[in-house]
């Protein structure tokens, strides 16, 4: 009896992120999931009526690899391949490890096709997510550590200026002086004291805001109601040019058909801003002589994997800027707090940014040269 075109339970296999194909030992093409069709851009009935040799840049290996399954001198093989994808782009191909098991006794080959960027993005995600599950953890406990004593600071500094200016009899006990000294030596002296003071205030109020600021990743989105994306867009824009009003230009590319999610929507202006005051700070000189440019651009992303699930739409915020790029020697870093290419920087906007993203089961990635830097915020839509 011949063995059916399509593999039993085949539905299961379109759950997967994975690409997945069932062929012949001759390389016809019995079955496609849904990733593969969506990945190369064919449709599934062209290519169960192809052979999956033709989907290759270099035949060869899955040409070997067939043979070798047939004569039973494996039961596996495994190599990389450049796969065709969009046909009416000759030149659009994609890296990937194929791995082709023997499906039955009928000669059959399941085919597992893994995108190597997609592999690697998902293997540097689930670092990130590790690193910001440790990074929380050591923040939170550092910033309590900090914030008890300067309460404490700053509370003594304040009785401190409360005690500068003493009566009269008291002056020669603070100077160990016999005599009240002159009324312009104890204003001198009250001056300075109080300038010293309100160091110790300034600083301290400085370390607290900078100790709410690695506490608040801890707190839970507020889900308060449908997030419009370009209604946070317009908002940093309108924010970051009321900062830079000469010298920057600002440019939109909506699509107008992303539909409203479920968010935080302070957070995800936060998150926004904060990326986009990152590229005004690496633009710096170009602003100063008026050739800053800043792209907002969103679009649906379909079937696109974020961390360890497939996701049928997302939204894609791409934010450009036309600045000097990410210095290498932060590129691998640039998400970890106290990270900082900028002299006097906090290095702490992006680990928020990532963070917030990241609590709407969303990812910011990046890619920069010199002269273009893209991050690019992706969450899933429902």
């Amino acid at each position: 009896m011949n063995a059916p075109a399509v593999p039993a339970g085949a539905d299961a296999y379109d759950q997967l992120v994975t690409m997945v194909a069932v062929a012949d030992a001759d390389g016809h093409c019995r079955f496609a999931n849904a990733a593969l069709e969506n990945t190369i851009a064919v449709s599934r009935r062209a290519l169960v009526r192809g052979n999956v040799l033709d989907w290759f840049v270099d035949a060869g290996p899955m040409r070997e690899t067939l043979h070798a399954l047939a004569r039973d001198e494996v039961t596996t093989g495994r190599f990389e391949a450049q796969l065709k994808r969009a046909p009416l782009a000759p030149g659009d191909v994609l890296l990937v490890r194929v791995t082709a098991t023997q499906l039955d006794a009928e000669g059959r080959v399941l085919l597992e096709m893994v995108e190597i960027e997609q592999q690697t993005r998902q293997d540097r995600e689930e670092r990130s997510l590790e690193l910001a599950r440790a990074n929380k953890a050591l923040l939170r406990n550092l910033a309590h550590e900090i914030k008890n004593p300067l309460g404490g600071i700053r509370g003594a500094a304040q009785l401190l200026e409360m005690e500068l200016d003493p009566p009269p009899g008291g002056w020669r006990r603070k100077l160990g002086l016999r005599e009240p000294p002159p009324k312009a030596v104890r204003a001198g002296f009250v001056r300075g004291l109080t300038e010293y003071t309100q160091v110790i205030i300034h600083e301290c109020d400085r370390l607290q805001a900078l100790v709410d600021r690695l506490l608040v990743p801890h707190r839970a989105p507020q889900v308060v109601g449908d997030v419009n994306i370009h209604e946070v867009c317009e908002r940093v824009r309108l924010l970051i040019l009321s900062e830079f009003p000469l010298g920057l230009q600002v440019e939109r590319d909506y699509d107008i058909s992303i539909p409203e999610f479920r968010g935080d929507r302070e957070q995800l202006i936060q998150a926004v801003l904060n990326i986009v005051r990152n590229a005004t700070e690496a633009m710096a000189e170009s602003i100063a002589a008026g050739s800053a440019r800043l792209l907002l651009r969103t679009r649906i992303v379909r079937q696109r994997t974020i961390g360890k699930g497939r996701h049928r739409l997302a939204l894609e915020l791409l934010i450009r800027d036309n600045g000097p790029g990410v210095p290498d020697a932060i590129r691998d870093r640039i998400f970890e707090p106290l990270v900082s290419g900028r002299e006097g920087g906090s290095g702490l906007g992006l680990t928020l940014a990532q963070d917030f993203v990241q609590q709407h089961q969303g990812t910011i990635e990046f890619d920069s040269v010199p002269g273009r830097t893209d991050f690019t915020i992706l969450i899933p839509l429902p």
